[in-house]
């Protein structure tokens, strides 16, 4: 654990220090959750900043993780990934401030003030996005020695984009409730703020597109961790049979991502779906289960994989 710990320390710095001020951040909201009895749509007014410091620590450990992969640093991976915490610290900013003000960050347009301020959040996301995306080519475009972590962090990096991106919905025009000064929402069918599932807050009476982004935002670590365990526990696989494994969770993964997404736009809530969401969703189990079977079953056998 210290010689882990050890080698952290030498990870990308800013992505580390900013890591840091979140791990820091998000005790602080965590305490402020417990004393602060305030509440802002239908929630303890320091859960939101709570749970973006505890997404940002995952979200820059791992992409630190990534960078120290490479066989050689890359100054434009490197360079990007400072973009992406100067981005996250202008977003939690925005966030922490508008808490202390007693008011909402996202969505809020009810002053000129609010408005700017959420302009320069949705701002701020794009840059990131195209952070990201950019850090992503880099490491698809690099050489590791074990191609199932390549897979993993080239398949990780890009279902994280999808998490971003089915994000969208929540600020198209169609998103906005019709009251004034407020320029989008989370939720799809119910207003903001209504009874939500523990922690989370997810709607549990109409859809909520914010599943659909939190799975794919994590399959930034979702990936590089089914790669370890296959390695751990899936070690008599040959290497090309753990990739097509891999390769199946990932387009799998992604599926579940627009699956929750698509079920969000029609206003259903996670745990309520109809019988066509229920269908898909079988389908997508099925053919997942096949493919997997399909993959073991042509696993290369241990003796054949020395004789070639």
């Amino acid at each position: 654990m210290t010689h882990t710990l050890r080698r952290a320390a030498h990870w990308h710095r800013p992505l580390m220090v900013f890591v840091s001020v979140m791990g820091v951040l998000a005790v602080g909201c965590a305490i402020g959750v417990l004393v602060d009895p305030r509440v802002l749509t239908g929630a303890p007014i320091w859960l939101k900043p709570l749970k973006f410091a505890v997404s940002f620590v995952l979200y820059g450990t791992t992409l630190a993780w990534m960078l120290a992969l490479l066989p050689r640093r890359n100054r434009v991976a490197e360079r990007a990934a400072t973009v992406v915490v100067a981005m996250g610290v202008v977003e939690m900013v925005v966030i922490v401030g508008q808490v202390l003000r007693g008011t909402t960050s996202h969505y809020n347009e009810t002053t000129p003030l609010n408005a700017v301020l959420w302009q320069v959040m949705g701002a701020a996301i794009m840059v990131l996005f195209v952070a990201h995306l950019v850090i992503g080519v880099v490491l698809l475009r690099q050489r590791f020695a074990d191609r199932v972590a390549r897979y993993a962090v080239g398949l990780g990096s890009g279902l994280t984009l999808l998490g971003m991106a089915v994000a969208v919905p929540m600020v198209l025009p169609a998103q906005a409730p019709g009251v004034a000064g407020i320029a989008g929402a989370h939720s799809v069918g119910v207003p903001d703020g209504g009874p939500g599932l523990p922690l989370v807050g997810w709607s549990t009476t109409g859809g909520d597109l914010r599943v659909g982004h939190f799975v794919g935002l994590h399959a930034l670590q979702a990936l590089p961790l089914l790669a370890m365990l296959l390695a751990r526990f899936a070690g008599r696989l040959d290497e090309r049979t753990r990739v097509r494994l891999l390769v199946v969770a990932g387009g799998a993964y992604g599926a579940v991502t627009l699956l929750v997404t698509w079920q969000a736009l029609r206003g259903q809530p996670l745990l309520r779906p109809d019988a066509l969401t229920l269908a898909v969703a079988a389908a997508l189990l099925a053919g997942t289960l096949t493919a997997v079977g399909v993959v073991v079953a042509r696993r290369r056998r241990p003796e054949l994989a020395l004789v070639a």
